[in-house]
């Protein structure tokens, strides 16, 4: 089987090295900027084996993984004696391949592996990770090592172009980045009528989850609901004023997003290009 090593030891590297550790790969160690930060790391992987040198990671396994911060990822590929014949990849989800052309001009093979997931921790990445999509670059082998990884993983893969991974990686952001700040956007209403933002994040977490249930199960447009898929203008301008009275720095994202809701609501079929319309010029103009 592939040895597979891995250039930092954080959540995302720890979380796939248990994950194809259980599916057959051998795991032959990791490095990490601070050994001694590992602790915490060692506590969920009680076999965690750490390796002196970013080089020896390199040099033992078939398959290096970089699982540095994105900004590292240079600056680690140009400090290591690569080997003509072996495999490296980095997971991060915006940067090309451009950024291992020190390991290609030795005669290494490249790729990238980026995880389409959430890393807010070890034990959940390792809970959320199986099933998830997995965005790959790289040429043939290493291509299909590649695939059959996400394939022992129960994941799917998309191939994407160099180019392709800037746009690829902000609509992660929307995802689920942006997803946090809604959240904590309308836990910060919750206050104005004095519920602490835990019992707000408590009782709106039902409303999320069955939203997600109905993009899965209806798909967009058809999951969307609320005013703006109703055409409903009254209610529209009645939460305009209300947020320009009590929290005016919600009211220009709210004008935003709305803006962005009208053309899947239209899509929907439940207005009128005129209820369209008249909706698009509340939110510009109020």
């Amino acid at each position: 089987m592939i040895k597979i090593g891995f250039i930092g030891a954080g959540t995302v590297g720890t979380a796939l090295a248990v994950l194809l550790s259980q599916k057959g790969y051998e795991f032959i160690g990791a490095s990490r900027r601070n050994p001694a930060s590992a602790g915490k790391s060692r506590r969920v992987v009680s076999n965690l084996h750490l390796l002196d040198s970013n080089q020896e990671v390199a040099d033992r396994a078939d398959l290096t993984f970089i699982t540095t911060p994105d900004d590292a990822i240079g600056k680690v590929v140009s400090e290591i004696k690569w080997t003509a014949g072996r495999n490296v990849v980095h997971c991060s989800g915006a940067d090309s391949l451009d950024v291992l052309e020190p390991a290609r001009k030795s005669g290494t093979h490249v790729g990238s592996f980026h995880p389409l997931q959430t890393f807010a921790g070890l034990t959940q990445a390792v809970e959320n990770l199986p099933g998830s999509t997995f965005a790959l670059e790289g040429e043939e082998p290493l291509l299909t090592t590649l695939k059959d990884m996400v394939n022992a993983l129960g994941g799917r893969w998309i191939q994407l172009k160099s180019g392709d991974k800037v746009a690829y990686h902000a609509a992660a952001v929307f995802a689920s980045n942006y997803l946090v700040t809604l959240v904590k956007m309308a836990t910060d209403l919750w206050k104005t009528f004095s519920i602490p933002p835990d019992q707000a994040t408590e009782a709106l977490l039902p409303l999320i989850r069955g939203t997600i249930n109905n993009i899965e199960k209806i798909g967009i447009p058809q999951c969307l609901t609320g005013p703006i898929a109703r055409g409903d203008t009254g209610t529209v301008n009645k939460h305009i004023k209300v947020l320009r009275e009590a929290t005016p720095a919600l009211l220009f994202p709210y004008k935003e997003l709305g803006l962005q809701t009208v053309p899947i609501a239209l899509a929907k079929g439940r207005i009128s290009d005129k209820q369209s319309m008249e909706m698009e010029a509340i939110l510009k103009t109020s």
